[in-house]
């Protein structure tokens, strides 16, 4: 049986990989986290085990080979989520013990929440938006760079996705700037 894993952020968005065998998946037992290392000077988002559920993608491990995702997840821990999703499926977990909030200094990048959005809205629609910005702790600080994209897997976005982080950010009351 090839490998799996969960993808609960930016690789909702299909546009910034080619993985196979994508499908939609619901993992119990976890939530969405922003959060920031010393390794990146951004925020970034992670997981971790709460009550409740986060939507995301399953696809197959390219090859059965993690190599080339370890990679691209080199500031993530693999963590083994067979027990929940079946098969052999991992998903990527930040290391807690490394890892603080976002803050002004290490702000959540808009133009990385657009592309998680897209995501969101493409696979699950609007209620699974909203369920997305439900089921995500750790708001902060959020750097619009909407007009100069920083975060490196940009993707051109309709207004509807940039209206709906929009709306969603001033449920939260979140601070732009």
């Amino acid at each position: 049986m090839t490998p799996s894993f969960f993808g609960y952020g930016s690789l909702v968005n299909l546009a910034t990989h080619n993985y196979p065998n994508v499908r939609k998946a619901t993992l119990t037992g976890w939530r969405r986290v922003w959060c920031h290392a010393n390794t990146r000077p951004v925020a970034f988002l992670s997981v971790h085990r709460a009550m409740g559920a986060i939507d995301g993608i399953i696809a197959d491990v390219p090859d059965a080979d993690w190599t080339a995702l370890d990679l691209r997840e080199h500031a993530y821990l693999r963590q083994d989520v067979s027990d929940v999703l079946g098969g052999t499926t991992a998903i990527y977990q930040a290391n807690p013990a490394k890892i603080s909030p976002p803050s002004a200094g290490h702000p959540i990048l808009l133009s990385y929440l657009d592309v998680v959005v897209q995501g969101f809205r493409t696979q699950y629609g609007e209620d699974g938006v909203a369920a997305f910005f439900e089921s995500t702790d750790g708001w902060g600080p959020i750097r619009n760079d909407r007009s100069d994209p920083y975060y490196p897997r940009f993707q051109n976005v309709a207004a509807v996705d940039r209206a709906l982080v929009d709306h969603h950010l001033a449920q939260l009351s979140a601070q732009v700037k």
